[in-house]
């Protein structure tokens, strides 16, 4: 049993080595609140993570009805019984004092508490009186990436077949949407190709833009036991940052923020003519080779270098290492997907892939990473404004097949158009014709870019804002109805992480006062709005998680995300990946390891995007293109980010995490030692470029771009020039109990300063491509650069 007395400062843990093709070693990690001893245990309740995407199985200590600790589960697949600083610290937060316990309506400008009827009765008049005065397309819904399946396939009902509204996202919008438009360009449908299983068999293994080490640091943990086993495989990273990552690297690549496509067209070009390419595979399983031959036959390592400021010579070296793998794992995260030309860049990865035949065998995974727990689940239970099991919106048949499942007649479906991303929700919102937003478990009011127009747009009189949450957040304080949810622990449901393994995480607890599981809450609004189907009867008919469930199965069935397989008996035992079948009742390690079912013009999710346009593909042409249902292997031609930099704003800023946080800290930020790991916001320069503007580790900086400003301590550390990092999480809280306005000048949310705009193909907004400068506010002292060094360990 590994005990997390370091975890803090080793977010890893003790390494356990281990060699190419055997199984990843047991470590069970454990933690107790203080003053807890095992024989205080009364029982252990199984569970998975809801702080990152990696789906890290643990059991949940209770002692005298409160959680009390956590440990790893040995026998699971994910993570053999290790967990990392945020599972093994987060869970305090459930028993935060300021939890929300009792729903909260506005009564003449103040949030005022209430019982549950005066809430939902606000919430059900509200919402006739917009379908009767202004119409479906008066309602949005702005969900999370933190909920259960249950609660996201019971929203994508209540929302497209009840309101019958196209306005339905979730803020795996700000995360992960390029991962699936990027599989959809690609396979035709949403679904991780690989397996974690692929990094114990890899002798390649490729990072671009993921910091594995703090956002999945389980995972890596991982990665670092096969680099200190016999035979470890090798390691090439694309980062502008040093990490963690960057320094076992055996090719660290640092391009320019928003140069993706320039990088990665270069190394296909260097892999294609130096005739590392699978042309039998190329053949059989794809389309489109020669038109990417040409696209990037003239983006040469030196073209490529004068773009990305990268040497040449480290392009090739990457290229000579990617094109000479027998066996290579890639993962993509947000240093791709919230940056310039985010899909197209993703796309390239899947290219690189298919080009050398690297999929559907152990060791040759593509991870197109999720960031949240279950970002999975709102994608395929269409919770993400698409369709319910990877269905396309343009095919009537899809749209008809759905209809069946839910009972109801195909107009009811919205189908006319695109789903709305968030995006475009808050602009309706801002424009008048969106009038009610519900949003649930998520704070845009932190998260979202510029956060002055953000708050603007939520503090409309006219707009009726809904927050379902555990706190009274920054977004909350702006609501006009506040929902008390039950969380992690306190509810039942199933989740899945980024390589499609499905966990059961059972209730271990009761919710605090009169809060309510999300699960309840959506099926209370339907009951009172009177949700009908074709027949008069109940549009949903399921009761409790199990039972929505088994809702779930039914219209997964069939589709690559199929559940039939699965039960809630059988995933008490542990994860399984999907698609799990009763011909494949233990589930499915890796896709694709025969042909592409699902890129048939006839099953695909979508037909794709143009990549520099994100104008929609048409079926006819789709049709044309691949009629045998193929991989499609897409090019992008590199066009240069839309805001550069300037005389004003002479550098770049970029956004990202910290592991020991997560999101707006809205959990994170209340779990002592993850909080005293780091309090608040900083900002990351190099040394030489923080030389260069006149500062040094320690002063406080302010952080100035086009949109607005703010504050922060400055630590030097390895990372390219010319650009700044600030993480994302701080809003504008001082502490959990107490904050500042955000009017009082410059504060601490990187989004004051980050700039509306999205990828064309994912509307994937780009956090990672604003020009700014950095200024001086205060000198350092002696007390507060200890404090920084101290705190920039990882």
């Amino acid at each position: 049993m590994s005990r997390p007395n370091d975890r803090i400062q080793d977010p890893w843990g003790a390494r356990t080595p281990y060699a190419p093709g055997t199984p990843w070693p047991e470590r069970v990690d454990q933690r107790l609140a203080d003053g807890v001893t095992e024989d205080d245990i009364e029982r252990w309740v199984p569970a998975a993570s809801v702080l990152h995407s990696n789906g890290d199985a643990m059991d949940i200590a209770v002692a005298q009805g409160r959680i009390a600790g956590v440990r790893g589960r040995p026998g699971d697949r994910v993570n053999r019984g290790r967990l990392g600083p945020k599972d093994l610290y987060g869970w305090q937060a459930n028993h935060s004092a300021d939890r929300l316990t009792r729903p909260l309506v506005r009564r003449d400008g103040r949030l005022v508490e209430c019982d549950w009827d005066t809430a939902m009765d606000r919430l059900a008049t509200r919402s006739r009186e917009l379908l009767d005065t202004k119409g479906p397309g008066s309602i949005g819904f702005y969900t999370t990436g933190q909920l259960f399946l249950e609660e996201y396939y019971t929203l994508a009902v209540l929302a497209k077949a009840g309101i019958g509204t196209n306005h339905l996202d979730g803020n795996t919008r700000l995360c992960t949407a390029t991962a699936a438009e990027a599989l959809k360009e690609t396979f035709g449908c949403d679904g991780q190709p690989g397996s974690y299983e692929d990094f114990d068999h890899a002798d390649t293994i490729a990072l671009f833009g993921h910091n594995m080490a703090e956002t999945q640091t389980v995972l890596w943990a991982r990665v670092l036991d096969r680099l200190e086993g016999p035979t470890p495989p090798r390691l090439v990273c694309v980062d502008p940052r040093h990490t963690a990552v960057a320094r076992r690297a055996e090719v660290h690549l640092a391009p320019r923020p928003g140069t993706n496509v320039a990088l990665l067209n270069a190394l296909l070009h260097e892999i294609i003519r130096t005739g590392r390419v699978d042309r039998d595979y190329i053949e059989r399983n794809t389309v489109g080779f020669e038109e990417l031959a040409a696209m990037v036959e003239p983006c040469t390592p030196r073209w490529a270098a004068g773009i990305c400021d990268v040497p040449a010579a480290a392009i090739q070296g990457a290229a000579e290492i990617l094109g000479g793998a027998e066996r290579l794992t890639s993962t993509v995260l947000q240093g791709v997907y919230q940056s310039h030309q985010a899909t197209a860049a993703a796309v390239q990865v899947n290219n690189l892939h298919l080009i050398r035949g690297m999929l559907g065998r152990p060791g040759c995974g593509l991870l197109q990473m999720n960031g949240q727990p279950s970002a999975e689940n709102t994608r395929e239970c269409g919770a993400d404004g698409d369709l319910p099991g990877f269905r396309n919106w343009q095919n009537d048949e899809h749209v008809e097949e759905l209809a069946r499942i839910w009972n109801v007649t195909p107009e009811k479906i919205p189908h006319h158009g695109p789903p709305t991303h968030a995006m475009q929700m808050f602009r309706y919102a801002e424009q008048g014709s969106l009038r009610m937003l519900w949003i649930s478990g998520t704070n845009p009011a932190v998260s979202l870019p510029e956060l002055s127009r953000i708050r603007s747009i939520l503090a409309q009189e006219r707009l009726f804002v809904v927050v379902q949450d555990l706190f009274l957040t920054e977004t909350a304080q702006l609501a006009d109805v506040v929902l008390p949810a039950a969380t992690w622990g306190e509810k039942t449901g199933t989740l899945t992480n980024a390589d499609r393994t499905v966990h059961l995480a059972e209730k271990a607890v009761e919710p605090p006062g009169e809060a309510r599981p999300d699960l309840d809450i959506f099926l209370e609004y339907a009951r009172r709005m009177d949700f009908r189907d074709k027949d008069g009867g109940p549009l949903i008919t399921w009761h409790d998680p199990e039972s929505a469930f088994e809702a779930w199965q039914r219209c997964s069935a069939g589709r690559l995300c199929d559940y039939t397989g699965l039960s809630y008996d059988k995933l008490r035992d542990g994860g399984i990946q999907w698609p799990c079948t009763p011909d494949s009742p233990e589930g499915t390690a890796r896709l694709y390891t025969d042909g592409f079912p699902f890129a048939h013009p006839d099953a695909c999710e979508s037909y794709g995007k143009d990549l520099v346009t994100g104008a929609t593909v048409e079926p006819v042409e789709y049709r044309s293109l691949n009629p045998d249902g193929k991989a499609v292997l897409r090019a992008a031609e590199y066009v240069p980010p839309h805001e550069g930099t300037s005389p004003e704003h002479p550098l770049l800023l970029i956004t990202g995490r910290t592991v020991y946080h997560f999101h707006t800290r809205t959990k994170t930020g209340r779990a002592p030692e993850l909080n005293a790991a780091a309090p608040d916001v900083w900002a990351e320069m190099s040394p030489e470029e923080a030389s260069r503007q006149g500062l040094a580790d320690g002063d406080l900086v302010q952080v100035t771009t086009p949109r607005g400003a703010i504050r922060a301590r400055l630590r030097t550390t390895a990372m390219r020039d010319g650009t700044v990092f600030v993480p994302f999480h701080y809003g504008y809280w001082d502490t959990p109990q107490g904050h500042r306005p955000p009017d009082d000048g410059p504060g601490r949310a990187a989004n004051e300063t980050t700039i509306t705009d999205w990828d064309p193909v994912s509307k994937q907004p780009l956090f990672k491509t604003a020009a700014a400068r950095v200024t001086l506010v205060a000198r350092r002292d002696t007390a507060t650069r200890a404090r920084t060094e101290a705190g920039s360990r990882t």
